[in-house]
């Protein structure tokens, strides 16, 4: 498991272990991680220059703010030239620059200037460029002066480190409002920050080590769940079970307009590790040939048997019939998925539904818009995008239940504000594909009729169906790239994601990279 922290709780932990340091001791730790990891690259097989596999004459440039961020570049970059690493800053405020930081790179043989043509200039010919632009505590996109010079590397397509956080990048949110810094590497201090997990930050980030200095923070706003968290939850059968004791889920999905829906919700369903799946609603003919193992009924959740949880919503359509399958499946007194049409159905709902524990929502932006809407709130889908687990949490606090907000990050929020959101790292884009939501669906409620927690119920779906994505799109395959994928592919696929997180294997196909 990995842990995120806000800026306010690194703030605080730095600031209790700083009283207990020495001065400028938690700077020198992560410089001595900055300039490691910036070693490793200028000597690794990407090293650009003379002497490859050695550091002495390569070149690296900083970005210098005036924070302590820019210390923390000006202190590494003092290391990297005391390494024979010709070493260039850029201060991008010199008169409030590091006054340590420059004097350290000075002595050790670095150069320093405010100059930007000689700055571009140096970006032109060198190895690696530092971000140093900006801390964990800037807010809005990156300011005008610095901006010459990220236009500088992406021409030079030079790799850049950056410190602690990629510059413009919100920490808490992983919002990016303006211009930022797209990194090769970001090294961060202490602790992850939630920005470095969640689009669009994440997508800035590249990969991502930790360097350890020593921080105690609190109990953490995020999470992200690793492939022995997720083999721990996921139920196995044992000797002594039958389909029933492994869990029934039922689905009521599908339409006369939507078929398709059903036929996929069962596909994920049947794979999801429940004993058996009752399908009831229009689409019966449609699932029993697709998929013959299926119990099927053409009337609503009330008749069709007993089911330890329900899944309603993919393809339901609109009109009465809809309200009434919503309204028998939430009050079959079970755990719950409602998706799709079903969250539309129940933003409508007068007061929407009593909080329950046993309820999960897996709404994208767009109807948790709907949603939030619903209970009052009004927000645009891009403003839920932006800010996924603000968003998230709000809705979970306002319906009293679990939810999986879907998107090119995927985070699962639960009822109890104390505990930290999950943030999926699987998946790919190649999962924006129609009916792969309905995929997801059937999986979880699987899950969640197999006995797990809501919470637990999404955030293993969310991670095999991520995983499943990448299988059906070939990464597993060794063909070196990825393809387009339908969602029966993904569906087809889950046996072989359940398998590889079971087995252990955590090299392939984490859409995140953290080191």
């Amino acid at each position: 498991m990995r842990y995120a922290h806000t800026v306010e709780q690194v703030r605080a932990a730095e600031a209790a272990l700083m009283a207990r340091l020495p001065e400028g001791t938690l700077m020198r730790r992560a410089a001595a991680g900055l300039a490691a990891t910036c070693l490793d690259l200028l000597a690794g097989p990407e090293g650009r220059g003379p002497g490859r596999g050695g550091v002495r004459g390569r070149r690296v440039v900083l970005l210098a703010g005036s924070g302590d961020n820019g210390g923390d570049a000006l202190f590494a970059g003092a290391r990297l030239a005391a390494r024979g690493v010709r070493v260039h800053a850029v201060l991008l405020a010199p008169e409030r620059a590091h006054a340590a930081g420059l004097a350290a790179l000075l002595a050790a043989g670095g150069a320093a200037a405010a100059d930007r043509a000689a700055g571009e200039r140096e970006i032109g010919r060198a190895d690696l460029v530092l971000d140093g632009i900006v801390g964990i505590g800037g807010r809005g996109g990156l300011r005008e002066p610095a901006l010459p010079y990220l236009r500088a590397a992406e021409r030079a397509g030079v790799r850049v480190v950056a410190v602690d956080l990629p510059s413009g990048v919100d920490a808490d949110t992983g919002e990016v409002p303006g211009e930022a810094v797209t990194a090769t590497v970001t090294v961060t201090f202490g602790t992850y920050k939630p920005g470095l997990f969640v689009d669009p930050g994440a997508g800035r980030a590249g990969v991502v080590r930790l360097v350890d200095i020593g921080l105690e923070p609190p109990a953490p706003v995020a999470e992200v769940l690793q492939h022995a968290d997720v083999a721990a939850l996921l139920p196995r059968p044992t000797a002594e079970s039958d389909k029933y004791r492994r869990g029934v889920v039922g689905v009521a999905a599908g339409s006369e307009r939507y078929p398709g829906a059903a036929v996929l919700a069962v596909s994920a369903a049947l794979r999801g590790g429940a004993g058996a799946v009752r399908y009831a609603g229009t689409a019966a003919r449609e699932v029993v040939r697709a998929h013959p193992e299926t119990l099927v009924s053409d009337g609503g959740p009330k008749a069709a048997g007993r089911v330890q949880a329900w899944v309603v919503g993919p393809g339901l359509a609109d009109g009465e019939a809809a309200e009434r399958t919503l309204a028998e499946a939430l009050a079959a007194g079970v755990p719950t998925l409602v998706d799709a049409d079903g969250l539309r159905l129940l933003a409508r709902r007068p007061g929407g539904p009593a909080p329950d524990g046993r309820l999960l929502l897996t709404p994208h932006a767009g109807e948790a818009a709907a949603l939030l809407a619903g209970a009052g709130v009004t927000v645009t889908a891009a403003q839920v995008e932006a800010e996924r687990l603000r968003y998230a949490r709000l809705i979970a606090e306002r319906y009293g239940c679990t939810v999986l907000l879907k998107g090119s990050t995927t985070v699962v929020a639960g009822p109890d504000p104390a505990l930290p959101v999950r943030v999926n790292p699987t998946g790919t884009p190649w999962l924006a594909t129609a009916g792969s939501g309905d995929v997801l669906s059937g999986l979880a409620g699987s899950l969640l009729a197999s006995g797990l927690a809501p919470l637990d119920a999404a955030s293993a779906a969310a991670y095999l169906h991520g995983l499943a994505g990448r299988i059906a799109a070939g990464g597993d395959a060794g063909y070196g790239g990825y393809g387009p994928v339908t969602a029966s592919d993904v569906a087809a696929a889950l046996p072989a994601a359940w398998r590889n997180v079971t087995g252990g294997r955590q090299n392939v196909l984490s859409h995140r990279t953290v080191i």
